[in-house]
C-alpha cells in the first residue's frame, strides 16, 4: 500500500529531517548537550511567534498549553471574555469554567469570526473583565479571527489578550509583539511540522503581573517554576527530548523559508484548494475563512462521514470530517506545514471521484 497522505489539520506530515532527529539515541536532559537543543528551540520559537519574550516549552498537547495559560492568569471568580468561533473557543470556556472563572462568552455563528466591534461592546458592558481569550484559527470551522484588531482593543486598557494559535502558528499570519498579544499558545503537530507532544506558550510583560497574582491551582503548569528552570536552559520536569530535537529541525526549515514566505504558501494553497473545490461544485463553509485549512459543505444527500472513510479506505488519503454539530456536514482539507500541493491535488481528485460516484448512485436509484 502507498504511504498514507495526511491532509488533516493535525497531526500533519513530518519532514524527513525531523523524522531523522527523532530516531537519534536519547540523551540525558541535565546536560550541556540538551541545553544547546533548548537554546536553539528558544531562538527558533521566538522567530516563529514573532516575539522578544521567552517562549516556554511544555510536554503536552495543545490543550495542555491552553490550560497552562488559564491557571497562570486567572483567579477563581475573575471575569473573562471568550470570543468563540467554534469547538476550540468552546474549549476555552470549558477550561476556564473548570477553574472557576466568571466567563462571558461572545459567540459567533459557526462559519463567522467574532467582529472586533462585538468584543468592544462586550468590554463596555463588562468593564470589570480582565482578560479576552480567543483563537487565531479554529479548525472545527476553518475560520480566522482578526487578532490584530483584537489587540488594538486591549492595548487601550488593562485587559490582556490570550490567543490559541495551536493550529494557526506556522501558517496563519500572527505577530505576538506587534499585534499586542499577551499570551500565545501553540503546539508541535500542526504548522510546526512535528509529532504531537509539545506545547508552547509565551507571556508578554503586560501579562506577567497576572502570572504572579493568579490564584488558580497550579503545579505542573506553574510557569513561575518553569521560568526558573529556563535560566539554566532546562525544564523543571522531564522534557520530550526527541520531540524537541525534531521540532528544531522543522523550525530550521521554516526559518530558511522565512515567515512571510510560509504565510504566502498557506494562502496560495488555500486558494488552490478552494478553486479546485469550486470546480467540483463544492460550497465553502466559512464566511471568514482561515489560511491553514479549507472546509467544504457536504452536498445534500451525501454522508460526510462516509466520504472520509471511503477516501481513506480506497486511496489511503486522510481528510477530516466535521466536528460536533458539523459532524457529517462538512469535509476539511488542511494546507499547513509540510503538506504539499501535489498531495492536496490527489486528495481533491479523490474527493471528486467519490462525489461523481455518489451522483451516479443517486441517478440510478
Amino acid at each position: 500500500m502507498n504511504e498514507q497522505i495526511l491532509l488533516t489539520p493535525g497531526p500533519t506530515p513530518i519532514p524527513p529531517e525531523s523524522l531523522a532527529e527523532e530516531a537519534k539515541p536519547i540523551i540525558h536532559h541535565r546536560t550541556k548537550e540538551f541545553g544547546d537543543i533548548f537554546q536553539e528551540a528558544q531562538v527558533n520559537l521566538q522567530y516563529i511567534f514573532q516575539t522578544q519574550e521567552k517562549v516556554f516549552t511544555l510536554t503536552s498537547s495543545g490543550t495542555g498549553g491552553m490550560e497552562c495559560a488559564v491557571v497562570n492568569l486567572i483567579s477563581p471568580g475573575m471575569k473573562v471574555i471568550v470570543a468563540s468561533i467554534g469547538a476550540f473557543g468552546e474549549r476555552w470556556i470549558k477550561i476556564l469554567s473548570a477553574f472557576g472563572a466568571n466567563v462571558v462568552p461572545v459567540r459567533a455563528e459557526w462559519g463567522y469570526a467574532v467582529k472586533p466591534a462585538e468584543l468592544s461592546e462586550a468590554l463596555a458592558k463588562n468593564p470589570d473583565a480582565k482578560i479576552i481569550f480567543s483563537t487565531l484559527t479554529d479548525t472545527s470551522t476553518a475560520v480566522a479571527c482578526d487578532i490584530k484588531a483584537y489587540g488594538e482593543i486591549t492595548a487601550k486598557s488593562n485587559v490582556i489578550l490570550v490567543v490559541d494559535a495551536i493550529s494557526g502558528l506556522g501558517g496563519q499570519e500572527v505577530h505576538m509583539d506587534d499585534w499586542g498579544v499577551d499570551a500565545l499558545v501553540s503546539a508541535s503537530q500542526k504548522g510546526l511540522m512535528a509529532a504531537p507532544g509539545l506545547g508552547f506558550i509565551s507571556f508578554s510583560k503586560k501579562a506577567w503581573p497576572f502570572v504572579l497574582e493568579a490564584k488558580a491551582p497550579r503545579f505542573y503548569w506553574d510557569i513561575r517554576t518553569i521560568e526558573k528552570a529556563f535560566h539554566n536552559s532546562e525544564t523543571p520536569f522531564t522534557p520530550a527530548i526527541s520531540l524537541l530535537r525534531a521540532t528544531n529541525a522543522s523550525m530550521r526549515i521554516i526559518k530558511k523559508m522565512t515567515m512571510p514566505a510560509v504565510w504566502k504558501q498557506a494562502r496560495d494553497l488555500a486558494k488552490y484548494t478552494r478553486d479546485y473545490g469550486k470546480s467540483l461544485d463544492l460550497e465553502l463553509f466559512p464566511k471568514d475563512p482561515c489560511d491553514v485549512l479549507t472546509s467544504f459543505n457536504v452536498p445534500q444527500g451525501v454522508d460526510g462521514k462516509k466520504i472520509v472513510q471511503d477516501i481513506l479506505d480506497k486511496y489511503n488519503i486522510s481528510i477530516a470530517g466535521g466536528q460536533e454539530k458539523l459532524a457529517g456536514k462538512v469535509v476539511r482539507i488542511a494546507h499547513m506545514g509540510f503538506i504539499q500541493r501535489n498531495e492536496i491535488e490527489k486528495g481533491m481528485k479523490a474527493l471528486g471521484e467519490f462525489l461523481k460516484a455518489q451522483k451516479v448512485v443517486a441517478a440510478a436509484s
